[in-house]
């Protein structure tokens, strides 16, 4: 094959340092953004927190509460196109950072500084960051690796430790131990576990397992270790007062009847165990005080903790939006450092110098981008859901990542990073931003009905049903249309489903 030189014209997206740590910082919770602001104080000299939050703001990197700035606009196909314009401050220089380095004149130092080579080492150059600290640093996922969450597994085994066994024993009842699952019951079968410890004990028996098993299932919490849900009931019953006539009749429906009281077979129960109404009722609360499920009571999951990025309160009849004023310290250069880079001078100190004078010139712009674009897209949210905002969900209105994006002059992409693990508080509670999307369906007056305002019917129409008579789907169906909305039967179905809300079936109780 023949070798040749050809010249060819495009055009490609450079995705500078400053660009992608923009989009970054946009993406990020408040949580990895309060990380992210402290990492970039630890590593650059130049920044520094402004203590007197009372003084005059011309000396703040960043102004929190500013309103949103028509430099941040632009549409595109492409989202990293788009976010070059959604972003803007990423790619040309700002006046208004000539009054946030304090004294020193900006009139000497370059506008646009050869650094990026070196900006890898501080920064993920990925936008998918999680603004977290490097795994090589003393604070990385400080929780995890020093945190004591205890599991259901460690919990068992230390009640283990405490309790007097043979060596043979204390095997058998390590392997139960270990096949247990999260929510308390076993993963395997006694036959399972036994096989599993035949090769290393000789002239092992099924009994032996049996009984080990019968004395770990009295650890804490009650019902833990058992066999099945049924065995689970049993044990927590075993510890009540077994003389309360409540409490046996419990005890038989667990063990005789537990497929009937499953199926809400009320009428049917109270024939076989010839009771009346208000004994089956009292048996069935005994039962509903129980926990199928004891080991979820052990290790729970991680905390998160949710902080409201942007506030909504009402002023004067009117909606008003405002960013939250501690989610993140004020910034701003060190003006006593910044004084010291020379225009002319390449010395390596200098150079230090001025390479960390660029990266937190353009961390404080892009600070101030990703609060501009958020404030901008929450007032929109606000300014198109004022309905919910007055009188809770039944209000919210059909609204998708479009509908903002085209108000904001802004594109689909930037919109999912701005509204992704970002909180407003509101007169109804904090929600996450994407809460106020959502589908819509037609109403018979030619309007739109949000699918999020039908989910928020159909569980008023839960809560206020007869527990004797609860609402089949297509009753509820059929309580809509009499609202003037339609929808089908199956989509009744998977709102309720996705609410959590058992079926009818399920939902019925004796009362």
């Amino acid at each position: 094959m023949k070798q040749s030189l050809q010249l060819k014209l495009g055009q490609q997206l450079t995705m500078t340092p400053q660009l992608q740590q923009a989009i970054r910082l946009l993406q990020l919770s408040t949580l990895d953004l309060q990380a992210e602001i402290q990492e970039a104080l630890d590593s650059n000299p130049m920044l520094e927190v402004e203590e007197d939050l009372s003084g005059d703001d011309s000396h703040s990197g960043i102004n929190e509460q500013a309103p949103a700035s028509n430099e941040l606009n632009g549409k595109d196909s492409a989202d990293g196109k788009s976010d070059a314009a959604d972003a803007n401050g990423a790619d040309q220089e700002s006046n208004s950072d000539a009054s946030s380095d304090g004294d020193w004149n900006e009139d000497n130092i370059p506008t646009d500084l050869a650094v990026d080579t070196s900006w890898d080492d501080i920064y993920d150059p990925t936008p998918s960051g999680t603004g977290l600290a490097k795994p090589d640093s003393d604070d990385y996922d400080f929780e995890s690796r020093r945190g004591t969450s205890e599991t259901l597994q460690d919990h068992l085994q230390w009640q283990l430790n405490l309790t007097p066994m043979s060596v043979r024993d204390k095997d058998i009842a390590e392997a139960i131990i270990d096949a247990v699952k999260p929510n308390g019951l076993l993963g395997q079968t006694l036959d399972e576990i036994f096989h599993g410890l035949e090769p290393h004990h000789e002239e092992l028996e099924m009994d032996e397992v049996v009984a080990v098993l019968h004395r770990v299932q009295q650890f804490d919490p009650p019902g833990v270790l058992s066999q099945d849900v049924r065995e689970c009931l049993l044990i927590q019953l075993s510890q009540l007062d077994i003389s309360n006539e409540d409490v046996r009749n419990a005890k038989t429906l667990v063990s005789e009847f537990l497929d009937l009281l499953g199926g809400r077979d009320f009428k049917q129960l109270m024939r076989k165990l010839k009771l009346k109404e208000s004994e089956l009722q009292a048996a069935v609360q005994v039962i509903q005080g129980l926990n199928p499920r004891p080991g979820e009571q052990i290790g729970s999951d991680d905390t998160e903790y949710v902080v409201p990025d942007v506030f909504v309160n009402k002023v004067n009849n009117r909606w008003m939006v405002q960013l939250n004023p501690d989610i993140a310290p004020r910034l701003r250069i060190n003006s006593d450092y910044a004084s010291l880079v020379k225009r002319a001078d390449s010395s390596a100190d200098n150079t230090f110098l001025r390479d960390n004078l660029q990266e937190a010139r353009w961390f404080l712009k892009s600070l101030q981008s990703r609060n501009e674009t958020l404030l901008k897209v929450a007032s929109c949210i606000v300014e198109k859901q004022q309905g919910f905002l007055d009188f809770g969900p039944e209000a919210m209105k059909p609204m998708v990542l479009h509908d903002v994006a085209e108000i904001v002059e802004m594109h689909e992409s930037t919109i999912s990073r701005v509204t992704t693990q970002k909180y407003m508080h509101t007169p109804q509670g904090i929600f996450e931003l994407k809460y106020f999307f959502s589908s819509h369906v037609a109403t018979d007056s030619g309007g739109e009905c949000s699918s999020t305002a039908i989910r928020a019917i159909i569980k008023k129409l839960v809560a206020a049903e007869n527990a004797r008579k609860p609402l089949s789907d297509s009753k509820i169906t059929g309580l809509l249309a009499e609202q003037g909305i339609k929808v089908a039967r199956r989509t009744i179905a998977k709102y309720r489903e996705s609410l959590n809300i058992p079926p009818s079936n399920e939902r019925k109780r004796l009362v």
